[in-house]
């Protein structure tokens, strides 16, 4: 099963959200669509600029904490 790192973006305020997931289409589609109350929800993040996949769950992690590290100033 793949495990996905995935980055969305709202078009707006260059607002960024990094998440993981191993089904995808349907966790973009749930941002999209505001499914679940929260931060991409509220700042209206749900435009998908990259995605990163991976074979076993752990790599996936240590990916995403790596991403979760940048600094939030560009």
């Amino acid at each position: 099963m793949p495990y996905y790192v995935y980055i969305l973006a709202s078009c707006r305020n260059d607002t960024l959200y990094i998440g993981s997931t191993s089904d995808l289409v349907a966790r973009v589609w749930q941002h999209k669509n505001k499914i679940r109350e929260g931060f991409t929800a509220r700042y209206n993040v749900t435009q998908l600029v990259h995605f990163e996949e991976f074979e076993e769950v752990g790599m996936m992690a240590q990916r995403e904490k790596r991403l979760k590290e940048w600094k939030r100033s560009w």
